[in-house]
């Protein structure tokens, strides 16, 4: 074994400093060592002798089994990444002219996306003239606001953003002990 190409970690042979601070993996310190020592030490203990701190003064190295080393960090890895939690965004649109029954319809779908822990966007889209009186479009949200706004938190007021009037709403944190 030389390098790994991934990680680009300096192990065995690779090592070309004259002397390492040498450890070892159960904690016992073989102090300041010739690296051809180092290497005697590792493969009489069957493990490979791995460059920790290539920037000291000498170089620190640890003998150690890289492949369970290796193995133990990818497991961490897939263990932090199945706790993240994902954040869905579900985009509710809606227009100046909108009829009542229309707004009902879907704050119904947005009151169940909330239910379910996920983030919705409000969007009220802006066409030719009500560009010019984007006022229509926060009047829109803020009608649609009190509806929802016993499940959710506003996490951005009412904004225009180019053609669209934007409302952004998070669960409340209650509502997600699960």
């Amino acid at each position: 074994m030389s390098r790994d190409k991934k990680n680009n970690v300096i192990m065995n042979e690779m090592i070309t400093a004259k002397e390492v601070r040498c450890t070892a993996d159960n904690g016992s310190n073989y102090g300041i060592i010739p690296t051809h020592e180092a290497l005697a030490h590792a493969d009489e203990q069957g493990l490979d002798l791995v460059l920790i701190a290539p920037d000291g003064k000498p170089p620190v190295a640890k003998i150690m089994d890289y492949g369970k080393f290796k193995y133990q960090q990818e497991k961490k890895k897939k263990e932090a990444r199945k706790n993240q939690k994902v954040i869905v965004v579900k985009e509710i649109k809606l227009s100046v002219k909108i009829a009542d029954n229309d707004i009902n319809y879907k704050v119904k779908h947005s009151r169940e996306f909330l239910e379910a822990g996920h983030h919705v966007k409000f969007r009220v889209f802006l066409r030719g003239r009500e560009m010019a009186n984007p006022q229509a479009g926060v009047d829109v949200l803020k009608k649609v606001w009190p509806m929802v706004e016993d499940l959710a938190v506003m996490d951005k007021e009412p904004k225009l953003e180019g053609r669209y009037v934007n409302m952004m709403a998070l669960p409340k944190k209650e509502e997600n002990h699960k």
